[in-house]
Formats: C-alpha cells, structure tokens, sequence
C-alpha cells in the first residue's frame, strides 16, 4: 500500500486531488485515523481508492474479494461503490487492524455489504473455490504478503468471471523492483509476478503508475 502516488510531485497530486478526488467522510476520517499510525504508510492512496471505485462502477460488479484489508479502507472504497446487492469478501489475518475498519463500515452504512473472514488468504481462497464459488466474481484487489501473490493471482484467475477484473498494488515497490541488486523475499516475488504478468495471455494487462503501483489484468 501507498498512501500517495509514488513519483509524484506533491505540488502535482495536491493539484490533482484538488480538482479530482470525491472522498466519503467516513473515508476521510479512515484516512485520517490510519495516517499516524506505526504501519500508516500501508494504506492505499485517496487517488487509488477512487480509481478503484470507478473501475468496480464500470464493471458493473456485484461480487468483489480483496486479500489484505488492513485498517478498511480499500474495503470501505469498493463497498461503497457497490449496488445495495453487491458484496466484498475482506480477507486479512489481523483482528486487530480491521476492528478499526469495521466502526467506519458500520458508521458509512456498508457493513452489511462486507463479508470479514479472518484467516491466512490462500486457505480463505481455497474454501470460496472448494464451495463452488468459481467464476462468479466480478473484481479482485490484491494487497497482502507480497511472497504469495503468484499464489493470489493464480486463485483469483479461478474465482473471476470472463472479463472479470483482478489489481495489485505495490507492483513497483517504492522502485525497488527496477534495482537489481535488491534480493528480499518481497521485491523478488514482486519481480516475478511482474514477468509472469505481462507474459500471460489469459490476461489483458496494464500496469499504472498510481499509488506504489497498480496493475491491472482482466481475465480473457
């Protein structure tokens, strides 16, 4: 997560979300909270969110799942910009960090809308595939341990439906993805994933310079 647009110039992004950002209050005040906080800089740009707002509207989606929730925002965004029917799964290991979210859900009126299941994201995607749940969601927000996103990916290519729409964040790393010489866990997979990505023709694929980077790819 980001919590602004990686390369951008703050004169730029203050004159972009000046002209450009509609934030729900309940939004703001989310923002705002999570901000000071010690792991604040995981939270997804107001710029993303939106854009992810947007993209959910033109999909007309209904069915959404995100793996890594954090303090709810991004949960909060897509929930948002749902119709009254339409549901996000919010997958996340931490009770404490999504307590946070779930005041501002209620507080926002969408907390019936989002479906919290505690647990690692892999075995709560497994359980969605094992009851019968393939093909049957419209949109996919990836933002959790960086090492399994192949494992995410390859998952939500099961869950969407054709024409169905899967994003990553953090896809450029804080630019640790373009220097060689950085060898973790993280900047490695996300490396790899990259690759994967713009190699694999069961996906159309963009990659954006939003947030610490966002890719798309929508299932063929």
């Amino acid at each position: 997560m980001s919590i602004r647009t990686w390369g951008m110039s703050e004169q730029v992004r203050s004159y972009l979300l000046s002209v450009s950002l509609r934030e729900h209050d309940a939004l703001q005040r989310l923002r705002a909270e999570t901000k000071p906080m010690r792991w604040g800089g995981m939270q997804i740009s107001a710029e993303q969110g939106q854009l992810m707002a947007l993209l959910v509207q033109l999909l007309g989606a209904r069915r959404t799942f995100e793996v890594g929730t954090f303090t709810g925002y991004s949960a909060l965004v897509v929930a948002l910009a749902l119709p009254p029917d339409g549901r996000v799964v919010a997958c996340d290991v931490s009770e404490e960090w999504t307590s946070i979210g779930k005041r501002y859900w209620q507080e926002a009126g969408v907390a019936d809308k989002i479906d919290l299941r505690i647990g690692p994201g892999l075995d709560t995607l497994d359980a969605m595939i094992k009851g019968g749940e393939t093909g049957s969601y419209d949109f996919a927000f990836v933002d959790a341990d960086k090492n399994n996103y192949d494992g995410y990916y390859e998952r939500a290519l099961v869950l969407l439906r054709k024409g169905g729409l899967v994003a990553f964040d953090n896809v450029l790393w804080g630019g640790k993805v373009l220097d060689e010489t950085k060898t973790d866990e993280d900047t490695v997979a996300l490396r790899a994933l990259n690759r994967k990505l713009h190699a694999d023709e069961r996906v159309s694929l963009s990659m954006l310079p939003v947030g610490d980077g966002l890719t798309l790819a929508m299932k063929r």
